[in-house]
């Protein structure tokens, strides 16, 4: 059944798919994944085969936030570049039943690994896990953004001090309390911003285990999703915000390595998986790391936030997340600051 979270007529909504969509078939069910905190997302199943629709959450929106066009966009525009996406089918703006912008993908059939510490896996399929995940983070930086179509895709240069201001702005729209340890990390980056460097990559943003789609029966990566926060940025913003995984514990509520003997599991340590990144892209070593770390830390706070502000107004893609919300964003806040006083 529909999510309550918007107010359609079904029937409508089957009629314009099959208008839109060559062979879409007879809609069976329309049932709304559990996951997800940002763009309510829902698997659609016909009697000619399964899709995914992906759509921007209802209400008063934070205006440059949820842009699932761009998301669209940006798959659209990676087939057959090497980067595993799914297929895109058609993209709906606000005008159609559903009485919000929606588009339409491929349902990829495989599994999402939500645990980073991998408890059902070998130590050997652990490896190569990590390595999957590495290897496919240095070909997404390697895509040639004007062959691809992408070049206007967001702004070159100087991204860290433009990232910074936006996501600035966007925590203090959303923000609902003071917090001095907040207005310490902010303080922090700008007194320490890294100068540009010239590097310019696609980045996807949210770059983590939990969004992306593994085989049933190997280790091998066949699709990334959740590209709503990708833009032209640099490389190093998404190998950082994956790294945080390395430091988060285990019940900071987003999964995380810290704690765990790496090394017993056959899961790479920190150091390992930067180097495995910087060697496939044939790059030197990375001055200022707590930089992009706390960077990435930052950014995420700024999200997190905004989830609980969504929450609070009641417009959000998950009611309950709120509390799990509030812990994840201290935890945050604590290790953000726990690599400022090093």
């Amino acid at each position: 059944m529909p999510h309550k979270l918007y107010d359609f007529d079904i029937a409508k909504l089957e009629i314009y798919l099959q208008d839109n969509i060559a062979d879409f078939g007879s809609l069976n069910s329309m049932i709304k994944f559990s996951d997800g905190q940002s763009n309510p997302t829902y698997k659609l199943s016909t009697n000619t085969g399964n899709y995914v629709l992906r759509a921007k959450p209802p209400g008063k929106l934070l205006g440059s936030a949820h842009q699932v066009d761009r998301e669209f966009r940006v798959m659209k525009n990676l087939a057959n570049t090497g980067v595993v996406v799914p297929k895109m089918y058609h993209l709906a703006g606000d005008e159609n039943p559903l009485g919000a912008m929606f588009f339409i993908m491929e349902f990829i059939d495989g599994r999402i690994l939500w645990d980073p510490r991998l408890p059902d896996a070998s130590h050997q399929q652990r490896s190569q896990y990590y390595a999957e995940m590495n290897q496919a983070l240095a070909t997404l930086h390697e895509v040639d953004i004007e062959a691809c179509g992408l070049a206007d895709f967001g702004k070159p240069g100087n991204y860290f001090v433009r990232q910074t201001g936006r996501w600035v702005k966007q925590y203090r729209a959303a923000e609902t309390i003071k917090d001095a340890k907040i207005d310490r990390i902010i303080d922090w980056l700008n007194a320490n911003m890294v100068d540009d460097d010239g590097q310019v990559s696609l980045v996807h943003g949210d770059y983590r285990m939990d969004n992306m789609v593994f085989a049933t029966d190997e280790t091998k990566l066949i699709a990334i999703l959740d590209w709503e926060l990708s833009t032209i940025g640099h490389g190093l913003a998404d190998l950082a915000y994956q790294c945080m995984q390395w430091r988060l514990s285990a019940d900071a509520g987003l999964g995380g390595l810290g704690g765990i003997k790496r090394e017993e599991f056959g899961i790479p340590s920190e150091a390992d998986y930067v180097e495995q990144y910087l060697t496939a892209r044939n790059l030197p070593p990375i001055e200022n790391w707590n930089f992009y770390l706390l960077f990435g830390i930052f950014r995420l706070i700024a999200i997190v936030q905004g989830v609980i502000k969504r929450a609070i107004d009641g417009n959000a893609s998950d009611p309950k997340s709120k509390n799990r919300m509030i812990k994840v964003s201290g935890h945050l806040s604590q290790l953000a600051n726990d690599l400022i006083n090093q």
